[in-house]
């Protein structure tokens, strides 16, 4: 069944008024709130880091998703639990050890994510989905926001979908850029659970409104 998941990502805030920004979230139907970690170099970005997520997790009454886009995130992973986080997903294309990452998230409390970037196929996760409790699939090339939707995303869900139902795997599909009413409606009914929107949702008009939109589709 479908869970009809939002994880708004603050990437997209107003830093100015982050605290004002998470409160809305808070009084939202959100179930995550999204946090993109970035380091400039597995990325061509910069956002933010360990002490904005202790910020955030101070103030905030929803889970935190804390999406890794760096190299090394073996080096974090404690830090980031301590810092709030409550899913810490890693990139496949970051982890020499995918197996040894996932069970280190799992045993320092936090539930275990594997992200695909948009040319990485579902199949390489054949032999750990039983591991996973999420996989993000990237409809965007990541390390900025505004991008435009990849198509090729809904043939990528279903194929995980296909996956997760043949292995018996409990894992949520996440999904991440260019997400829309129109693109999440069709990541919905290809079997996506939790969708990640940033500047659809902040700079909407009423983006509490835009939230509770999404989770009626």
């Amino acid at each position: 069944m479908i869970q009809k998941l939002v994880a708004p990502s603050i990437l997209s805030a107003d830093f100015i008024r982050l605290g004002d920004d998470i409160a809305m979230l808070n009084r939202s139907q959100a179930d995550y709130i999204h946090c993109d970690v970035m380091d400039g170099v597995f990325v061509p970005n910069i956002s933010f880091g360990l002490p904005v997520i202790s910020q955030v997790a101070a103030i905030a009454a929803k889970p935190l998703d804390v999406h890794l886009m760096i190299v090394n995130p073996d080096q974090y992973i404690e830090a980031f639990q301590a810092a709030g986080a409550a899913i810490l997903t890693v990139h496949y294309e970051a982890c020499t050890h995918l197996h040894r990452t996932i069970e280190r998230i799992k045993a320092a409390g936090m539930k275990a994510s594997v992200c695909l970037n948009p040319h990485t196929p579902v199949h390489l996760l054949e032999d750990i989905i039983e591991d996973l409790d999420m996989v993000l699939i990237m409809s965007v090339n990541p390390g900025f926001g505004g991008q435009r939707f990849i198509e090729n995303a809904y043939q990528k869900v279903k194929k995980l979908k296909e996956l997760i139902l043949s292995k018996n795997a409990d894992c949520l599909i996440e999904v991440d850029g260019g997400v829309n009413f129109e693109t999440g409606k069709e990541l919905y009914e290809a079997g996506a659970d939790v969708l990640v929107s940033g500047s659809f949702i902040f700079q909407s008009e009423d983006p509490v409104a835009t939230i509770n939109h999404f989770k009626a589709l």
